[in-house]
């Protein structure tokens, strides 16, 4: 199925990075990596840096599916408060779930440096404002929870907001503690890191059926040769349902534009060019980019086909262009790229990373939600250690099974 529809603004910036040819022999491998998205690149890259021979399928060009279609805030506030997601997870577990998520913003400041260049990455804060007043009071209750679990986290009252930010709105929580990157192209970069290392990658070639056996998986594809593994990874998003034989997330689509170029005064087209999201479910979220534009999205709906995605389209354009007129009306854009992806929600915001059950060596890295970037950079540390023999406690966090 097409997941996205519109004109992503990341490919079209980035040209055709790299090409992958497809499968045309029986391969064999330590590791399958089903999917080369974002989720499967940082997979890819851990996984060879860790000595273990890898292969890497998608039925797509790579990197042409959610990750293209990706606006790439990368926070550590997950989609559920802090304040919610305790009473569901516990206390340990969710504030362990929001650190994990600040410590992979680290990890990918310091791979991009890594990398032939910065793959658009920058340190950047992180402003969550009130939709309205009932939010605001709730925004104090999450302020005193993170300020509980040791994150740096500052609350800001109406005018407080209005004089620092420019923007109008009841309260806000400002963090430090965020950044941005361009997700297309530090897949693509991630990628040719790891078959520098002797991984191969090979895109249009779907995968169609897995058979286990004692000790290793036969993987069947639409091109006539098989792979043989010893473990597989699922980095599919929610397409995984094939493998897994049951669905873990609602389907929702998102919708995003990006502006044309707008002159800067004073270097930020806002006052310190924080990521902006806000209370309200489904949240408008907006970011900028290198060249001086915005990219704003939201509007989610519920997912039925990507025909009726399209349709939608040009009037969920018109509403962002509405309410980001309203956010900031010091800004006067134009509207370049618009475009809609498919994702997944899961019940408590969570990722979905680990085995079917105890003991498969079929895994999943399935980042669902607004962190699915954060939440794969830790897929990739935590299965590479399950493959290595080493146990994780934050694998009980993301279990398929909770």
């Amino acid at each position: 199925m097409d997941l996205r529809s519109g004109r992503a603004f990341w490919p079209l910036t980035n040209g055709l990075m790299h090409t992958y040819p497809p499968l045309s022999g029986d391969e064999r491998a330590d590791v399958l990596v089903i999917g080369a998205g974002i989720t499967g690149a940082l997979l890819a890259d851990k996984l060879s840096a860790a000595g273990l021979d890898v292969v890497v399928t998608d039925l797509r060009d790579a990197a042409f599916g959610s990750t293209s279609a990706s606006t790439a805030l990368l926070q550590y506030e997950i989609d559920t408060n802090l304040v919610d997601l305790i009473p569901m997870t516990g206390q340990a577990d969710a504030e362990r779930a929001y650190h994990l998520c600040r410590d992979a913003i680290d990890t990918v400041r310091d791979l991009t440096a890594e990398l032939p260049d910065d793959c658009g990455f920058r340190e950047r804060g992180s402003l969550y404002y009130a939709s309205n007043r009932r939010d605001a009071r709730m925004l104090a209750q999450e302020h005193a929870a993170r300020t509980r679990a040791g994150l740096n986290v500052e609350h800001l009252d109406a005018r407080s907001l209005k004089a620092r930010f420019g923007i109008t709105a009841p309260a806000a929580l400002f963090s430090p503690d965020g950044g941005e990157v361009d997700p297309y192209r530090l897949a693509q970069h991630l990628l040719q890191r790891a078959q520098s290392r002797g991984a191969r990658v090979y895109d249009r070639t779907e995968v169609t059926r897995l058979d286990e056996h004692r000790d290793q998986f036969t993987a069947h594809t639409d091109r006539n040769a098989k792979i043989q593994a010893r473990w597989v990874v699922v980095a599919t998003g929610y397409e995984a349902e094939k493998f897994l034989g049951r669905r873990l997330a609602q389907l929702k689509n998102s919708y995003a534009l990006a502006t044309e170029p707008i002159e800067q005064t004073d270097g930020e087209l806002w006052p310190t060019g924080c990521l902006i999201w806000e209370t309200a479910r489904p949240y408008l979220y907006a970011r900028t980019t290198g060249d001086g534009r915005v990219v704003i999205g939201g509007e989610d709906d519920n997912h039925h086909s990507p025909a009726r995605r399209e349709r939608a389209l040009p009037g969920k354009q018109k509403r962002l262009e509405r309410k980001l007129g309203k956010l900031l009306p010091h800004l006067h854009p134009e509207t370049a790229f618009a475009w809609a992806g498919t994702f997944g929600e899961t019940k408590d915001g969570l990722a979905y990373i680990g085995p079917r059950q105890k003991g498969d060596r079929l895994l999943f890295a399935l980042g669902y939600g607004g962190n699915g970037i954060t939440y794969s950079v830790q897929a990739a540390r935590l299965l590479t250690g399950l493959i290595q023999g080493e146990g994780h406690d934050d694998l009980r966090i993301f279990r398929l099974d909770r």
